[in-house]
């Protein structure tokens, strides 16, 4: 017998809010039942474009029946707050990023998930990227050595954000690195595979204006470095994103804030050459994310130059190899043209993901304790580069549960 979809109701019913409804709309085992926001002028249009009854806030959402599962698209400095309210009242939380904006706040979130028969989910993207998930893939399979070098630099546009806008105020978005940040601390946590221990940040203000333009360096365990850059000072059509993975012998470069797509070069083996001669056949596989429907256009090619140099071993970092083959291998999702696409359909992976756990009882890639992590790396780079002398500052270690 088929369990009945679960109500969602909507907190925050603006621009981001609408699009979280797109884009779940129609998701197996989920229903949108209601629309909350203290703005009657954006709840009532939304809320007769899904059917879904009208509140003014996320008390009377929460004392509806029918609504088993709040997603939460208002401004950051509100979200832990409702967060624990809505797991208070039983039900299940999709979350905006970032979880909170101090990682006490996070803090507390985590644990009321850990005593609350709900499960939560942040709007971690990322997690739900297919190409990262095939990167992650490649790792565990050992043709990519996990990296020793983590570099995102993200020239973000502000041409929508003016001189009133809430991104601007460290009181309600917690800053850039909190605000923005969280979607690659979260990222390089999950293709580095360990917390950040320490960080040193840097922030510029633009003249006569507010801080515009961060950069981090976070230093993983085993002496994996990771850098971190965000600027919010360019046009639309002027952004530009890459996040480029240094495994060693291999390097693998990946475009977009939404990556779309993503090209590795790597020197290798005998075995190796055989194994990334067969990828493409394997696209599929590689990029599966469930819940996410693929359009069709995805597509993985991959040239290899045998012999391209001699077979005598090859140094670096005190590891040697025998690496005589030349790979280059590109892995697309259909190019610029398909990102909002991916962006959609990622966030749609996210809450079928969500939707899942809340079933069996598993836990959300991106969960709890994700979230978490992801803000306590933040609030050490914003500190860092509030003490203006290049102050390297300790990650606070995030034990899974404080309760």
């Amino acid at each position: 017998m088929t369990a009945p979809a679960l109500g969602l109701g909507l907190v925050g019913c603006g621009s981001f809010g609408a699009y979280v409804l797109d884009a779940v709309a129609g998701l197996p085992g989920l229903r949108i039942a209601a629309v909350a926001d203290p703005d009657p002028s954006r709840a009532k249009p939304l809320g007769a474009q899904h059917d879904a009854t009208v509140h003014d806030g996320l008390a009377s959402l929460l004392a509806t029946d029918g609504v088993d599962l709040v997603a939460l698209a208002t401004p950051p400095a509100t979200h832990a707050g409702m967060a624990i309210a809505a797991l208070r009242a039983g039900k299940h939380v999709f979350c905006e990023k970032p979880l909170a904006t101090t990682t006490e706040d996070a803090a507390r979130v985590r644990d009321e998930v850990n005593r609350s028969p709900g499960t939560l989910a942040v709007d971690h993207v990322l997690r739900y990227n297919p190409l990262l998930r095939a990167v992650e893939r490649l790792i565990a399979e050992g043709l990519l050595s996990p990296p020793r070098r983590f570099l995102f630099e993200n020239d973000a546009s502000d041409e929508d954000l003016g001189p009133d806008h809430w991104f601007w105020d460290p009181a309600h978005s917690g800053g850039i690195f909190i605000e923005h940040g969280v979607h690659f601390f979260d990222a390089a946590r999950a293709l580095i595979g360990s917390e950040p221990e320490s960080v040193r940040a840097t922030a510029v203000r633009r003249p006569g204006g507010p801080v515009d333009m961060v950069i981090a360096d976070a230093v993983h365990p085993g002496g994996v470095l990771a850098t971190h850059l965000h600027s919010f000072t360019h046009a639309h059509r002027c952004e530009r994103q890459l996040m480029r993975l240094d495994h060693g012998f291999a390097e693998s470069r990946i475009t977009g804030w939404i990556p779309a797509h993503a090209t590795i070069t790597a020197w290798t083996d005998d075995e190796g050459a055989a194994r990334w001669e067969e990828l493409p056949s394997r696209t599929a596989e590689l990029l599966a994310v469930p819940g996410l429907r693929p359009h069709g256009g995805e597509r993985a090619a991959v040239d290899v130059q045998r012999h391209a140099d001699d077979a005598r071993p090859a140094r670096g970092r005190g590891v040697a190899r025998s690496v005589p083959h030349r790979v280059e291998a590109v892995i697309d999702l259909g190019g610029e043209n398909r990102k909002p696409y991916v962006y959609t359909e990622s966030v749609r992976a996210a809450v079928a993901d969500l939707l899942r756990c809340a079933a069996d009882g598993s836990t959300p890639v991106a969960d709890a304790h994700a979230g978490l992590t992801a803000v306590a790396v933040a609030e050490a780079a914003t500190r860092a580069a509030g003490t203006g002398a290049g102050r390297t500052v300790a990650v606070p270690a995030v034990a899974q549960s404080s309760s």
